[in-house]
């Protein structure tokens, strides 16, 4: 791990070079879905669940600036790593394995998350929508999405050999998750069928969690979707490793 580590430092590095790109890629979306939304729309909108719509929303768009943060950063970041710049190739040549390599990638992604996750904070904390010290836990919730989306994206993108194949990542299965994974309104409003399958929805769990932390509706329910976060995590950690060892090797 300490190795992995150093992959990451290095990624740190180049990304203080080049911060205010990524800034404004990965947080400026979230920002525009909540003034839309929440200025816009919640115009329209009663109360949900006892709070206002722009209440209501703001904390998911924490969460998407995490999975997004994440997800852009382990399918293009990674593939242009390695297709074009040759980064893997020259990292494995010093005194690291792929394993190292693929976790400073995944830890690189957890990190993104937690740190434009709370720009977003920042900014619905400025507009006065936190409601409770328990936010402080915010940044737990953003690193376990981060590691989420991260494994899932690597796990994707070594299945890939055109960088145009991950817009179907994006399309099919991240679309979805934030369509449907209560942002934008209660998910017990969707069908039977659809309430089930966003049990395994990673984004629908991590919403919950900034939801209930920035509103303060500690419910014990919570500990079942931080617990499920952590699952996912853990079944998905083999398989970003095995993946990627079979495309660089091959």
């Amino acid at each position: 791990m300490m190795k992995a580590m150093r992959v990451l430092v290095r990624h740190m590095r180049v990304f203080m070079k080049t911060w205010k790109h990524n800034l404004m890629y990965n947080v400026a979306e979230p920002l525009l879905y909540l003034s839309a939304m929440g200025f816009g729309l919640g115009l329209f909108v009663q109360e949900v669940n006892g709070v206002s719509y722009i209440e209501f929303i703001a904390p998911g768009m924490i969460a998407l600036s995490g999975m997004y943060s994440a997800t852009f950063e382990c399918t293009y970041g990674t593939f242009v790593r390695i297709y074009y710049e040759k980064t893997f190739h020259s990292m494995l040549a010093a005194p690291v394995t792929i394993t190292d390599v693929i976790w400073g990638e995944i830890l690189y992604g957890a990190v993104k998350s937690i740190l434009f996750g709370l720009v977003i904070l920042g900014v619905i904390a400025a507009l006065g929508l936190i409601k409770s010290p328990a936010v402080i836990l915010l940044p737990l919730v953003l690193g376990l999405t981060g590691l989420v989306f991260a494994e899932l994206a690597i796990c994707f993108t070594a299945l890939v050999k055109n960088i145009d194949y991950l817009n179907y990542y994006i399309t099919l299965i991240i679309t979805p998750f934030f369509l449907f994974g209560g942002l934008y309104f209660p998910v017990d409003a969707l069908p039977p069928l659809a309430q089930t399958l966003n049990w395994v929805n990673p984004l629908y769990h991590s919403v919950e969690l900034c939801r209930a932390l920035c509103l303060g509706n500690l419910a014990p329910g919570l500990g079942m979707h931080a617990g499920i976060l952590i699952g996912m995590a853990a079944l998905a950690s083999p398989f970003p490793v095995k993946l990627m060892e079979r495309k660089i090797i091959s």
